[in-house]
């Protein structure tokens, strides 16, 4: 309403997911209090089947052998085994122990069983008509368990019967037929290994005999009889041949500087005596003396006679034949030299030519002794192959025929003198925990699944609403009484809780001032009558004039509760016109005035709706300080929310552990959706004894006492 003082801004509700979100231990306590019988009888059934399984329980006794599992074999011969055995980590040790639990061992100790011993074993699993036969080996399979010791490479086999003598008997039965299954394993594979050894050792002696018969089919083809022979008189040739070449080599280039500058000297009109290789010629060196000579006898002879002399003449012709016979001799030495130049060419051609022969024919003794190598090494490795693989037959042949385990046998196991099964203390203390563990979930999860209102927190976190009053439960009443509870003699807790409601409401504004208000609730059955008139009768002994409306038009209540007439009353003065003073009830109780619902309406929320109506409501305003209206629950149908606008504000009524969290929130939801407050929720019903818990915040412990 306008103008007036607003209250606090409403609690926003929440989607219902349990209780608090950090709820205590006594939350648990509760749980367990409310459903101690789910505890109790889960626990009871638990315990007694594990009892009579306890005391009705074959029993069963357990025979253990031990096996060490070594981590390399004995060494009785440095000879490679043909599968390795050694233990190089877990997964070593877990697969000797897959094979101690194989099918192949449990085959082998169902076939070393006696037929008295079958049938002793068999005995306690067969029915009495014989009908289903038992497989022994399921049997065994099914109580055989097969144990690694911790930080060992122990093994630990037990076997489990009602009989202990054949217990122990096939315990051992499994460590006997493991050590009797490697030994075996291993022969086995050694022979297996021989035949194959002994398959490849034939195809490599065929293989190394074709070889053979190659190589020397090459060797003929090539003639290649004394190759390293052939080589090394080849490589003598090429090392001669090659002093020869260089020798020629500088002939041939001295001759050529010899020939070049006779050439030179021709070409320039030179005198081929001036080169030092013709002037050394003996004959070139007697021609030119004899030469000088003449000349110096012409000269001594010009000086004393003339020329044409005879003396003069026959000294200038014998100079003149002396001259012609030193440029013959040039002549005839520049031949030489030239001739010494084309055989030194020639020479060196052939000796060139004599050595690319012979390197061609290196090389092809290279290229042969390549292939010829590439054969030979071939069949000196087959050789090699076909002699290891002799040596590892004869080898493996030989440890085939050696005896060696990779494990020992620690413990055989014994006669048990005490049964294994059952543990009657364990199987009890089994059902105590078992029973109580399922009683305790039992219990929980259907606290888990139970979503109906009992907290304050759910009403306020969840709901979304102040809770504004605590009823108690009340018992030993009848209905009467209970509606009228506030005006009983002596001191009434429910008497109390409706004096704190009202207290309650008179501390905010709205609620203090508000002169009609609604009381309604989710469904029938949660006590919204019971509300309505005690907080009535509440408001009247406090000297407020005060009357209680019955709007609840399909089944209405307060005439039965006020033990009133219900022949006429609010039906009439909204549907005939009557008037108020005709219908209204009063002073039946000090301060307090009835108007009945008047009998039930075909259709209420016409009559709700009605102008009418809200002229009475109106009416009424002006003559109570106090308007209590009882309406009809919110789920089933809308009547409340006909009379919601015309009130000052309206209080929800619910009871304890009776209403969904679900559907009081769309309730409410739709209670608050109008303009017109909702001044909170009262918890009608509470148990006494969960209050402590449920509210104990709310009021002090010694206000319910």
């Amino acid at each position: 309403m306008t103008g007036e003082p607003k209250d606090e801004a409403p609690i926003q509700p929440q989607e219902y997911g349990g209780e608090a979100a950090n709820p205590d231990y006594r939350a648990y306590l509760l749980i367990l209090r409310e459903r101690i019988w789910y505890v109790v009888v889960a626990f009871l059934a638990v315990f007694i089947a594990a009892l009579v399984y306890a005391l009705g329980a074959t029993r069963l006794y357990t025979a253990v052998g031990s096996i060490e599992i070594l981590a390399r074999d004995p060494v009785v011969m440095k000879v490679e085994e043909v599968r390795d055995t050694d233990l190089r980590g877990p997964e070593d040790l877990e697969t000797q122990l897959k094979i101690l639990e194989s099918e192949t061992i449990v085959r082998m100790v169902a076939e070393h069983l006696t037929p008295d011993e079958t049938r002793a074993l068999l005995k306690p699993y067969q029915k009495g008509n014989g009908d289903d036969p038992v497989d022994p080996e399921d049997i065994l399979a099914n109580n055989r368990k097969v144990v690694p010791v911790r930080l060992t490479r122990i093994l630990q086999v037990a076997y489990t019967h009602p009989d202990p003598e054949i217990a122990a008997r096939v315990a051992n039965l499994f460590v006997d037929e493991y050590m009797d299954y490697n030994v075996r394993w291993r022969v086995d594979e050694s022979m297996r290994a021989v035949e194959d050894l002994k398959v490849r050792a034939d195809e490599q002696a065929r293989k190394v005999e074709e070889l053979g018969n190659n190589l020397q089919a090459y060797r003929e083809r090539q003639n290649m009889v004394s190759l390293d022979q052939k080589k090394d008189i080849v490589t003598e040739k090429l090392k001669a041949l090659n002093t020869l070449l260089t020798q020629a080599n500088s002939r041939r280039m001295e001759a050529e500087v010899q020939w070049n500058q006779v050439e030179e000297v021709r070409k320039a009109g030179g005198n081929l005596a001036d080169l030092a290789f013709i002037a050394s010629s003996p004959i070139i060196q007697r021609l030119l003396g004899q030469v000088d000579e003449k000349k110096v006898a012409v000269a001594d002879l010009q000086q004393r006679y003339r020329a044409d002399h005879p003396k003069m003449l026959a000294a200038t012709q014998s100079l003149g034949q002396c001259e012609s016979d030193l440029r013959q001799a040039l002549e005839d030495a520049a031949a030489g030299i030239r001739n010494d130049y084309q055989t030194a060419q020639s020479d060196y051609v052939r000796a060139k030519s004599d050595l690319a022969d012979q390197e061609a024919e290196a090389m092809r003794l290279d290229r042969l002794s390549v292939d010829y190598a590439t054969q030979q090494n071939e069949l000196n490795v087959n050789q090699e192959l076909l002699a290891s693989i002799v040596t590892r037959m004869r080898e493996t042949s030989m440890s085939a025929t050696i005896e060696s385990h990779n494990a020992r046998v620690v413990d055989l196991a014994r006669r048990p003198r005490r049964y294994s099964s059952p543990h009657v203390l364990f199987d009890l203390c089994l059902g105590v925990i078992g029973g109580m563990g399922l009683g305790l979930g039992l219990a929980f999860s259907v606290a888990s699944l139970d979503d109906r209102i009992r907290s304050a927190h759910q009403i306020e976190t969840v709901i979304g609403l102040h809770l504004i009053g605590i009823v108690p439960k009340i018992t030993k009443m009848n209905p009467e009484e209970r509606a009228q509870i506030v005006l009983g003699e002596g001191k009434s807790l429910a008497a109390e809780a409706f004096l704190t409601l009202h207290s309650n409401l008179r501390l905010k504004p709205r609620s203090k001032l508000a002169k009609v208000i609604l009381v309604t609730s989710t469904r029938p059955g949660e006590g919204k009558s019971f509300v309505a008139s005690n907080l009535a009768l509440t408001f009247a002994k406090h000297g407020e004039r005060t009357i209680a409306v019955d709007c609840d038009l399909r089944k209405p209540r307060l005439h039965s509760t006020f033990e009133v007439s219900n022949a006429r009353g609010l039906i009439d003065v909204c549907g005939e016109g009557v008037g108020l003073d005709s219908v209204i009830i009063k002073d039946s109780i000090p301060n307090l005035d009835i108007l009945p619902s008047g009998g039930r309406a075909p259709s209420p929320t016409h009559i709700l709706n009605s102008a009418e109506f809200a002229r009475m409501i109106a009416e009424l305003r002006t003559r109570y300080d106090r308007v209590v209206i009882d309406t009809p629950p919110l789920a089933p149908v809308s009547d409340a929310m006909a009379v919601l606008p015309h009130v000052d504000g309206s209080i929800f009524t619910l009871r304890f552990s009776f209403v969904r969290t679900k559907a009081a929130q769309i309730c409410v939801r739709k209670l608050t959706a109008t303009e017109v407050p909702c001044f909170g929720a009262v918890l009608n019903c509470v148990d006494l004894s969960l209050s402590d818990y449920y509210y104990s915040e709310y009021s002090d412990k010694s206000y319910l006492t």
